[in-house]
């Protein structure tokens, strides 16, 4: 367990407004999961061949995506943008 946390950046008002409640929570708990990872979640998700910056990580089973931020200096994963397909 690391002392990392997430947050939605700008805010979870702009990047969950519109999605239904289970996808909010599905993407929710992927953000906590990918702050328990600590550092390693630079590597988690797209692109595969580098580290860090934007990435991209499934979500239910391809039928969206978010783009997330692994920031080491602030201890925290931002999730930056939620691809809903339906």
């Amino acid at each position: 367990m690391t002392d990392w946390s997430w947050d939605y950046n700008p805010s979870a008002e702009y990047i969950t407004d519109g999605l239904p409640p289970g996808v909010v929570a599905e993407v929710e708990r992927l953000a906590t999961e990918l702050a328990a990872l600590g550092r390693d979640a630079v590597k988690v998700g797209r692109p595969l061949d580098r580290e860090g910056g934007l990435r991209e990580f499934d979500l239910l089973g391809g039928r969206g995506f978010i783009s997330f931020l692994a920031v080491p200096r602030h201890e925290c994963v931002y999730v930056c943008n939620v691809t809903w397909y339906g």
